[in-house]
């Protein structure tokens, strides 16, 4: 059996491809799907398909459209969504996909550092489980295997 993850959470570091290692690493059967990683391309996919469009707020409407179709149709085919919070950036998005991820009824881990639990403690208390680190989660997810 493999499981299709989804991994919510800001796109300016490489914690999805430090994930994706792990798991490989531990020999869990896990295929990964997420956001639009290219942080240029998320921004300017509206224009690209749609064209130039007259200033930033449309430009903005435009790209998100796009990106939040495609959030919406890899979530829904995911069997497990893992929304990393971190300290570094604003986690608007991640918070969104954590939400969508709880409103589609997705199996949920939220990975968030300690100094979150206050902030996050409302998603939390809807996720499936809430962790510290992403080798927690992927230990959380090799159970499952066991």
């Amino acid at each position: 059996m493999e499981f299709t993850v989804y991994l919510a959470g800001q796109i300016h570091d490489n914690w999805r491809e430090e994930l994706k290692r792990k798991a490989k690493d531990k020999g869990l059967p896990l295929n990964f799907v997420g956001p639009q990683e290219n942080h240029d391309q998320s921004d300017s996919i509206g224009e690209d398909i749609l064209g130039k469009q007259p200033n930033q707020l449309y430009r903005d409407d435009t790209a998100s459209s796009i990106n939040n179709l495609r959030t919406q149709l890899l979530m829904e085919k995911s069997d497990l969504v893992i929304a990393l919070f971190g300290d570094q950036y604003r986690q608007w998005n991640t918070a969104m996909d954590a939400g969508m991820a709880i409103a589609y009824q997705k199996p949920l881990i939220i990975i968030r550092p300690e100094s979150l639990i206050h902030p996050l403690k409302e998603l939390s208390n809807r996720a499936n489980v809430t962790v510290e680190t992403v080798d927690q989660a992927l230990d959380a997810i090799a159970y499952i295997f066991r």
